[in-house]
């Protein structure tokens, strides 16, 4: 059995990894840690199952590192950086939540989180973790940053073009995610007044969080694949629905004039053939928050527009699934031998 610890366990995440945990044959909880919550179980701060309910939660200081084989970090960026160094230097396997170890470059990071990176040594050690991209890395690494929701969806539903060196000018992705996006502290625009029956879009353009994370991983991706991609620039329009959980992106690429459409659907289908997480669905279907919603999957259409060189990508996953805590168990499973959709499926 893996001995498994769980910081921030009391938001959306921290929940929905340990719903996935229990039913994992090979992991056991020995701590979960809440700073407002400690004392309690987590039965008294959700209302789940007493399988579930029965855990204690214990205050981070509390957490004994050496009861664990490895530990999930589900605290804010910024927040995760000492708990992380703390659980590596007991010579712990972490995988990360925030966003503190998944931008390779300091400096990037430090400016769009607006925050010293206090663990530089650390972040050289990380690697990124979307299997479909670092599977062999993964096998091999102690330190894993679980990639943020909108960046698994974008990335996964561009790498085959990144990889074919098509990518080029601008590249739309308008974004749908459901509120547990947003975490479970309290906020205006999550009071269900405001969000009911409305879309709000926020941080378009090239301001929010997660693009340097999606600019990063394709851009690696046409480096590695030698491809002499044209510049290009990803505009992100993010927008949060009145849902519960879900994540749609919708992709728009303008095509080289030398690409067909037979060698796109190639290209995808070749790129995600043996992946047991990622689907291709059929000429004519489009992804829709329905066709992942409470699972750990991400399913992917391509729709190209008549006349024009234009490719629309849909990419749909759950952002507590693939976009955050069923990523976070596919990443253990990696790292430790396991067969990837072990307690994911």
């Amino acid at each position: 059995m893996i001995k498994i610890g769980i910081y921030g366990a009391t938001g959306y995440t921290g929940l929905e990894l340990l719903k996935l945990l229990q039913r994992h044959p090979a992991a056991e909880i020995v701590w979960l840690t809440s700073e407002n919550s400690a004392g309690q179980q987590f039965g008294d701060v959700f209302t789940v199952p007493p399988a579930i309910g029965k855990h204690a939660l214990v205050a981070s200081a509390a957490a004994d590192l050496s009861a664990v084989d490895l530990v999930f970090c589900c605290l804010p960026h910024a927040v995760s950086l000492e708990p992380v160094a703390r659980a590596r230097a007991a010579g712990v396997k972490v995988i990360d939540l925030s966003a503190d170890y998944r931008l390779k470059d300091p400096a990037i990071y430090e400016k769009t989180y607006n925050h010293a990176h206090t663990q530089r040594e650390l972040l050289a050690q990380a690697v990124y973790g979307l299997p479909e991209l670092h599977r062999a890395e993964i096998a091999g690494a102690s330190l894993v940053a679980n990639p943020g929701c909108y960046p698994t969806s974008v990335i996964l539903g561009l790498a085959p073009l990144a990889h074919a060196g098509w990518l080029a000018g601008t590249v739309i992705s308008d974004s749908k995610s459901g509120i547990s996006g947003a975490g479970r502290s309290p906020s205006l625009k999550t009071h269900f007044v405001e969000a009911n029956e409305n879309v709000s879009p926020y941080n378009i353009g090239r301001v929010h969080r997660h693009l340097p994370e999606m600019e990063q991983e394709l851009g690696n991706i046409c480096k590695s694949a030698n491809q002499q991609a044209g510049e290009w620039k990803i505009v992100f329009s993010p927008h949060l629905t009145p849902i519960s959980r879900g994540m749609l992106s919708t992709i728009y690429v303008a095509l080289p004039e030398d690409v067909s459409e037979a060698g796109v659907r190639a290209a995808y289908e070749a790129k995600y053939a043996d992946e047991p997480l990622v689907y291709m669905l059929k000429p004519g279907q489009v992804a829709t928050m329905g066709h992942t919603t409470n699972t750990n999957s991400c399913a992917i259409g391509l729709t190209f527009v008549p006349g024009t060189r234009t490719l629309i990508v849909t990419s749909s996953i759950d952002n507590l699934g693939k976009g955050a805590s069923g990523a976070a168990v596919q990443n253990m499973n990696v790292m430790l031998g396991f067969a990837e959709t072990t307690g994911l499926m």
